[in-house]
C-alpha cells in the first residue's frame, strides 16, 4: 500500500529505512509543515455549517483522520473543545462541539468509518461523550510502538516516516478559549493533515515486519476497551501527601480534596487551579485551628485561594471534628481482588515473588528480540497477576487459559505462552 501523493508530494523525505524500518538522523531530512494543503478551514459552529461539513464527509470515502483538543489543566474533566476531522476528498473539518452539542447526523456518517488517530486512548473517551465512536481504528502511535520506534510522539513519527516537521507549541493550550486564535486553528488542522498518509506508510512497515495482525488486534482492543473503573481513595494520590503520616492529617487532606473537587466541578476549573496540591499538604501537616491561621500558610496566599478561605477552613474543621474511628488509615485499605505491591511479595508470597522475577525477565528478553516495548508485549498488570495466580510448574494450557482470561490478545498469548511456561517451570 504505497503512500498517497498530494499537495506535499514534491518533498524528498530522504528516508532510507534499514532492516527494521528506522531511519537514522543523517538519513532523515525534515521540511517544516507550516500550512494545511487547502488552508485553515473556518470553525464549524452553526447547524448550517455542520450540515455542509457532514455532506462533504459523506460524499468522500476511505479512512477518517480524527483528533480532539481538550483543556486539561484549565477546565474540570476531559471534554472535547475542538474536534478535527479529515477525509481524502473532503478536506479538513474543525468542529466546535460546545456550539454544536447535537452531533447525531454527523455520527451516522463518521461512526461507520475507520478512524486514524494518534494515541487513540487519549481521545476516544471525550469523543464517545459526543456520540462519536469508530467502527474500526488505526492508531499511529501504537503502530509505531509495535515497530520498536524510540520516539512515538506525532511530530517524531511524522518526521521519521514522511519527512515533515510539525510544530507542537499549542498542545497544552486552553482550548476552551473562544474565539480560538488563528495560530491554534492552524496547529489543529495540521494535526490531522497527514494521518491518513501516515497510516498507509505504517501499514506497509507492519506488514514487512510481520506485525500487522498484532497491530490490528491491539487497535481493536483499544477501540473496545471499557472506561477505567474509578480509583479507590483518589485523594491519596495528591502530590506530596507521602509526608503526611498521621491519620488526623490524612483526614484533613481527604476533606480538602473532596471540597476542592466539588468547587472545581461547580466552577468548571481544573482542581489544581482551584487549590494547589501543596496547599492541601500544608494544611494536612499543620492542621490550622482558625481561618486566620489557615490564611497565614504561604500555600494559601494566592488571590483565588484566599477568596475561599472560609470554605477551605470548613473542610479542615470537619476533619478535625471526626471521631478516631472515622479517620483514614495510614495506608490505603486493601481493595478486594487487588494484588499487594510487588515489593511486599517476598514476605507475603515468596513463591509468587520468584515467579514474577521469572515472568518479567522472560517478557523483557522476548520484547528485546521482537524489537518492541515489553509493556506492549504483555502489560505489567498481566505479568503480575499471572505470577500471583499460576500454580507451580504450570502446563501450557494453564498459562494460555490464564493469559486469555486476563485479557491478553491472541497474538500476545501465541508469542509469550511457551517462553513463560519454560521460565515458570525453571523457578
Amino acid at each position: 500500500m504505497p503512500a498517497t501523493t498530494d499537495a506535499h508530494d514534491h518533498v524528498d523525505t530522504g528516508i532510507s529505512p534499514g532492516g527494521d524500518g528506522v531511519a537514522t538522523a543523517e538519513e532523515t531530512r525534515t521540511v517544516p509543515l507550516l500550512e494545511p494543503a487547502e488552508g485553515v478551514p473556518p470553525v464549524t459552529a452553526t447547524e448550517a455549517d455542520l450540515a455542509e461539513a457532514t455532506a462533504r464527509l459523506a460524499a468522500a470515502g476511505g479512512p477518517l483522520a480524527v483528533d480532539a483538543e481538550r483543556a486539561s489543566g484549565f477546565r474540570y474533566g476531559q471534554r472535547a473543545y475542538l474536534v478535527q476531522l479529515r477525509r481524502p476528498g473532503a478536506g479538513t473539518v474543525l468542529l466546535d462541539p460546545v456550539a454544536l452539542p447535537e452531533l447525531g447526523g454527523l455520527a451516522t456518517v463518521v461512526n461507520p468509518a475507520e478512524w486514524v488517530l494518534h494515541a487513540a486512548d487519549q481521545d476516544l473517551p471525550c469523543l464517545r461523550e459526543l456520540g462519536l465512536t469508530p467502527a474500526a481504528l488505526f492508531d499511529t502511535e501504537l503502530a509505531s510502538r509495535l515497530l520498536g520506534r524510540a520516539h512515538v510522539g506525532l511530530a517524531a513519527v511524522v518526521a521519521e516516516n514522511l519527512g515533515y516537521a510539525l510544530a507542537k507549541e499549542h498542545s497544552a493550550a486552553d482550548w476552551s478559549t473562544r474565539p480560538l486564535p488563528a495560530p491554534w486553528l492552524r496547529y489543529a488542522a495540521l494535526d490531522v493533515e497527514l494521518l491518513v498518509e501516515l497510516r498507509q506508510v505504517l501499514t506497509v512497515q507492519l506488514e514487512e515486519a510481520g506485525k500487522l495482525r498484532w497491530a490490528l488486534e491491539e487497535f481493536e482492543h483499544v477501540r473496545t476497551a471499557p472506561p477505567a473503573p474509578p480509583r479507590a481513595d483518589p485523594w491519596r494520590r495528591t502530590a506530596g501527601l507521602q509526608v503526611v503520616r498521621d491519620p488526623r492529617g490524612l483526614a484533613v487532606a481527604r476533606e480538602l480534596w473532596h471540597a476542592r473537587e466539588d468547587l472545581a466541578r461547580r466552577r468548571d476549573r481544573a482542581p489544581g487551579r482551584v487549590l494547589p496540591a501543596a496547599a492541601i499538604v500544608a494544611a494536612a501537616r499543620t492542621r490550622p485551628r482558625s481561618v486566620e491561621e489557615l490564611g497565614r500558610l504561604r500555600e494559601f496566599s494566592g488571590k483565588g485561594t484566599r477568596r475561599h478561605l472560609p470554605y477551605w477552613f470548613a473542610a479542615v474543621s470537619r476533619a478535625l471534628a471526626l471521631p478516631e474511628s472515622e479517620l483514614p488509615s495510614r495506608r490505603a485499605p486493601h481493595v478486594p481482588g487487588q494484588l499487594p505491591a510487588p515489593r511486599s511479595w517476598p514476605d507475603k508470597n515468596p513463591e509468587a515473588a520468584l515467579r514474577l522475577d521469572a515472568v518479567r525477565t522472560s517478557v523483557r528478553n522476548l520484547a528485546e528480540q521482537l524489537r518492541l516495548p515489553q509493556e506492549n508485549l504483555l502489560s505489567p498488570a498481566t505479568q503480575r497477576q499471572l505470577a500471583w495466580d499460576v500454580k507451580p510448574r504450570p502446563s501450557l494450557g494453564q498459562v494460555v487459559d490464564r493469559l486469555t482470561a486476563l485479557g491478553a490478545r491472541p497474538w500476545q498469548v501465541e508469542t509469550v505462552a511457551e517462553p513463560l511456561v519454560r521460565a515458570l517451570r525453571a523457578v
